[in-house]
Parts: structure tokens; C-alpha cells; sequence
């Protein structure tokens, strides 16, 4: 069981969240864009993250070489990223956005289900190597905040290109997993199709979509709002790492909960939580203490949500589908993302930061509500 070198490529991987989570937008407006524009190239990642999980995905399914596969992603989303040295104009940056991610994202769906595999019958022990990710996220949002304060935005995509490629590095370390038999194509296909019919997945798709929208004025303007109301890019760096250590006690203790809890309840208690949070940083984010709070609840709208989901996934798909199983869920994440990144830029445009939250809370609850009332 390769457990470190597992983490490893974890800890790189969220570690380039953490820049991209809380600084992308920050860059953007240090280079003169306008809100709306921000919006959508922050969007681009998302809209490749709608397309590409589900071609890596099938490729992953249908040849088996999940590995390969994530590492020649690892490779490409290097080179397309280092574009960004050249030219930092409107047109050019949408195109980086979109190589670069279409690439990044063959990553994720492939590597849940190599460590998925190496657990085995251990795969309730797939939270202790998440929060490697987790904790990769807070040492670059406290590091790289550090720096920007010290420094200038200008150092960004050089900082972001060399944790891309740590993230090549890290998975040219991990060994491949036993390969599972493989079905012939038509049979592949229709196996997935059937799965996607069963109770509860057309409801919990939609969810996570939800969801992720509801992410959005959270993931595009958090750190543009805190700045506006008087916080350093250090402090800003900091809030965003306290919600992800809160991220990795919940991933810590959480392996109880699912064995106590079913998986609808986790994501159904996430999701009102999630409406909590966007209202309390919409309209109270200038109170160091209701930040703080809101910041705690990231363990559930993100910790709890996604390790719930991971495995919900796990348990509606079979070994054979498993990773169009999780290139799905990356998908309808990725198009909720692209479309919450699209208003947030809009709304916090016209309507300002409130109205943007109040948005994204609305979109949890209904999230919720579905889950309910098709669980």
C-alpha cells in the first residue's frame, strides 16, 4: 500500500487549489479586469471540468491505464499552463484557462480510483490520505499569502507553474493499483447507462451541481470581498486555511459518521450548512468572529459533502464504472462551477456581494430539497 506517495501527490494537488482558490481571482484584478470578465475566465476551468473528467474518465474505463493517463495530464497541464509567462491579455488567458485545466482535470477522477483500488477493502481509510490534500491547501494559502503581501501578484504563475510541476513529480511516484478485468465496450456502456437509472443518482447529480453553484461567489470573490473590507492578503490566506484545517478534523473523524450516518443524510446536513455559510459571509463577513464561524463550516460544505460523495459514488457504481463514476460526479461539479462562477461575476457586478450570497445560499437549500424529497 503506497500510502505516502499516495498523500503526496494529494498534498500537490489541492496544494495548487490553494493558489488558484483564493489568489486567481486577486491576480485577475491586479491585471485591470472587471469583475464580470474575472468571472469568466474563473469559469473556463470549470466549463473543462464539465468536458474532460468524462472523456478521461471512459479512457480510464475502457484501456485501464488510469496512470498513464494522469500522468501525460500532469505533463500537458505543465506545458499549457507555462503559457501564461508570455502574455497576460484578455483572449490569451482564456485560452491558458482552457488548456491548462482540460488537462488538470484528467487528474482528480483517475487518482480517487487508483487509491480507491490500492485500499481495497480498506476504503474507509480514504479520508487519512485526503487530508494530505487538505493540508498541501493550507500551507500554500499561508505561504503564498505571506509572499504576496511581501512581494507583488506578479510572482503568481511563476508560484503556481512550479507546484504543477511537483504534481507531475508526484505521480510519476505512485506505483499502478491491480488492474480490474476490463468488459468489452457496448457492454461497458451499457452497464454505466443502467447505473445512472438507479434510485437516488439523478437526484444526487443534481445536487452536487447545486452545490458546486452554490460555490460560486465563495471560490471567485472571497478574497476580492475580504480585501475590500480591510483584510491583508496574509489574513485572507489565513481565513481560507482555517477552514481547511477545519476540513481535516472532519476528515479525521469522520470514518464514525459513515459508518452511523447514511450518505443522503451527510450530504442533505451539508447542504443546509452550506446555506448558512454563504448568508453568514454575505452579510456579516466584517465581524472577525461570524468569519471565523463561517470559515469552520467549510468542513461540512466541502469535507463532509465530498467525502460523502466520493463514496456514494463508490457504492451506486461498479468496479467497471468507476471511473466514468467519478468522472460524472467531476462533471456536474465542474458545470455547477462554471455556471456559479458565470453569475457570481455578473451578479457581484451589478447587485454587489449580498445579493451574490444570498443567491448561492438559495441554490443549497434546493439542493437540499431535492436530496430530500428523492433520497
Amino acid at each position: 500500500m503506497p500510502w505516502w506517495r499516495l498523500s503526496n501527490f494529494y498534498f500537490w494537488y489541492f496544494a495548487l487549489l490553494g493558489g488558484v482558490g483564493p489568489f486567481l481571482a486577486l491576480y485577475f484584478e491586479h491585471l485591470g479586469f472587471s469583475p464580470a470578465r474575472i468571472g469568466e475566465l474563473l469559469a473556463m476551468p470549470m466549463l473543462m471540468r464539465c468536458l474532460a473528467p468524462s472523456l478521461w474518465g471512459w479512457l480510464g474505463d475502457r484501456t485501464g491505464q488510469r496512470l498513464p493517463i494522469a500522468r501525460w495530464g500532469a505533463f500537458c497541464s505543465v506545458l499549457a499552463f507555462s503559457a501564461i509567462l508570455l502574455r497576460q491579455d484578455y483572449l490569451w488567458l482564456m485560452l491558458v484557462m482552457a488548456g491548462y485545466s482540460f488537462f488538470w482535470h484528467a487528474l482528480l477522477p483517475q487518482f480517487e480510483v487508483i487509491t480507491l483500488q490500492h485500499l481495497g477493502d480498506q476504503a474507509a481509510r480514504y479520508s487519512r490520505i485526503r487530508l494530505w490534500g487538505s493540508i498541501g491547501f493550507i500551507c500554500t494559502v499561508v505561504i503564498l499569502g505571506a509572499l504576496l503581501d511581501r512581494w507583488s501578484l506578479d510572482i503568481y504563475p511563476l508560484a503556481m507553474l512550479v507546484i504543477l510541476l511537483l504534481i507531475l513529480l508526484a505521480s510519476l511516484l505512485v506505483p499502478a493499483p491491480a488492474r480490474v478485468v476490463q468488459r468489452h465496450g457496448a457492454e461497458l456502456a451499457s452497464g454505466f447507462l443502467r447505473s445512472l437509472r438507479r434510485p437516488g443518482i439523478p437526484a444526487f447529480l443534481l445536487a452536487v451541481a447545486l452545490m458546486q453553484l452554490s460555490h460560486g461567489p465563495y471560490y471567485s470573490f472571497l478574497s476580492i470581498h475580504l480585501e475590500s473590507l480591510g483584510y491583508s492578503r496574509a489574513q485572507i490566506g489565513g481565513f481560507w486555511a482555517l477552514g481547511v484545517v477545519a476540513e481535516i478534523v472532519l476528515f479525521l473523524l469522520i470514518q464514525p459518521l459513515l459508518r452511523r450516518v447514511s450518505l443522503p443524510a451527510l450530504l442533505i446536513a451539508s447542504l443546509l450548512l452550506a446555506a448558512l455559510r454563504w448568508v453568514l459571509l454575505g452579510s456579516l463577513a466584517e465581524q472577525l468572529p461570524v468569519l471565523l464561524l463561517a470559515q469552520l463550516l467549510h468542513a461540512a460544505t466541502f469535507g463532509c459533502f465530498h467525502v460523502a460523495a466520493i463514496h456514494f459514488v463508490q457504492q451506486h457504481f461498479d468496479a467497471a464504472h468507476q471511473g466514468q463514476g467519478q468522472a460524472l460526479y467531476a462533471t456536474l461539479s465542474g458545470l455547477g462551477g462554471a455556471l456559479g462562477a458565470l453569475y457570481a461575476g455578473y451578479a457581484w457586478q451589478t447587485l454587489g456581494p449580498l445579493p451574490s450570497f444570498l443567491i448561492a445560499s438559495v441554490a443549497a437549500l434546493l439542493a437540499a430539497a431535492v436530496l430530500a424529497v428523492r433520497r
